[in-house]
């Protein structure tokens, strides 16, 4: 199923207003850690699936890459990344995840941040990103933690004052389809399991180098306090593989 929320315009309008809409990478707290996992990016051909604002666009160009393309399905998603984080070695691309079709071995390193947990088969993208990558190429990805999209409710239970007490989990090995509400919108979602997206990379032909379910920083905790319940629960999965 091929989502395009952001084009409707009181989603994209909330989307905006989030932290990490604003602050960009600065403001994203899983993106210390996802930094460190990437290769050097000078001089390499970066392929971002699900670029959004073009934030990893923009550093792949301020760490040397030679050329980037960003591919999103949203056209808003597009426009701002267009106006933003222009640089003419990027090129912005329309176009859904599931349907990319590039020449074998044309990039170096794929990022893709946070939009693979709206693709309903995994499997046959880590392939196909197999393919567009050379020798030795990176994948470089976040998701949404399995323990974060396991229930679709993706919310805390609550106390009888309305505190936070815990981070319910079930139905964890039932993978599949799930409809959240995120920015008061019904949004679907795929749920997998950790061994999924690790089974899927090395089915493809990647071999896995990194995996990290990353808390805020101290420093992130001091400039947005609201995030100081995602030291609780992991609510990202980073995973960093190389093609064989």
């Amino acid at each position: 199923m091929k989502q395009n929320k952001y084009d409707d315009l009181g989603f994209f309008e909330k989307y905006s207003e989030m932290p990490r809409s604003i602050g960009g990478l600065d403001a994203a707290g899983e993106w210390p850690v996802l930094r460190t996992m990437l290769p050097s990016l000078r001089d390499k051909r970066v392929l971002d699936l699900g670029c959004g604002y073009g934030w990893h666009c923009k550093y792949a160009r301020e760490q040397g890459a030679q050329s980037v393309v960003g591919v999103d399905l949203s056209e808003k998603m597009l426009d701002y990344a267009r106006a933003h984080n222009h640089d003419p070695a990027i090129e912005y691309r329309r176009g859904a995840i599931e349907d990319i079709q590039f020449e074998a071995e044309q990039f170096d390193v794929v990022i893709s941040s946070l939009a693979l947990h709206y693709v309903e088969d995994f499997g046959a993208v880590c392939r196909e990103i197999h393919h567009l990558l050379a020798a030795g190429g990176s994948f470089v990805l976040s998701v949404e933690h399995p323990i974060f999209t396991a229930l679709a409710a993706q919310d805390w239970h609550y106390g009888p004052e309305g505190e936070r007490l815990h981070w319910p989990v079930d139905n964890y090995q039932s993978e599949g389809l799930r409809e959240a509400r995120f920015l008061d919108n019904d949004v679907i979602k795929y749920h997998r399991t950790i061994a999924t997206y690790m089974n899927a990379l090395i089915d493809a032909g990647f071999r896995i180098t990194r995996l990290s379910e990353p808390q805020p920083t101290q420093e992130a905790l001091d400039a947005y306090p609201e995030m100081k319940d995602e030291t609780r629960r992991p609510i990202f999965l980073l995973i960093a593989a190389v093609k064989n």
